[in-house]
């Protein structure tokens, strides 16, 4: 499993990279603050919502610690999406959130 660190995601979103982040965390963690950047779908609607997703992007998982993200990361990599989890998840995010 492809992992990134939340400074290498601030640092990627700091140089304007345009960049899929999906949150798997629940509605009341994400209404705490979230990547403003990030598409909301709580982990356990993820096989529901993976039709909507784009087979040929990449996208970045991301939650509270990293395991729920990684769960889901190891989940949509078996159904052949391209997915890195943010590992450490938003304990270690220091970028602004909304």
């Amino acid at each position: 499993m492809k992992e990134i660190s939340a400074k290498e995601l601030e640092q990627k979103l700091a140089q304007g990279e345009k960049l899929n982040i999906i949150d798997v965390r629940e509605v009341d963690e994400v209404t705490a603050g979230k990547i403003p950047e990030a598409i909301h779908i709580p982990l356990g609607l993820i096989e529901f919502k993976m039709n909507e997703l784009d087979k040929s992007k990449e996208y970045i998982m991301v939650c509270r610690s990293g395991g729920r993200s990684g769960r889901a990361t190891q989940f949509l990599e078996s159904q052949g999406y391209k997915v890195v989890n943010m590992s450490g998840g938003m304990l270690d995010w220091e970028g602004k959130t909304e």
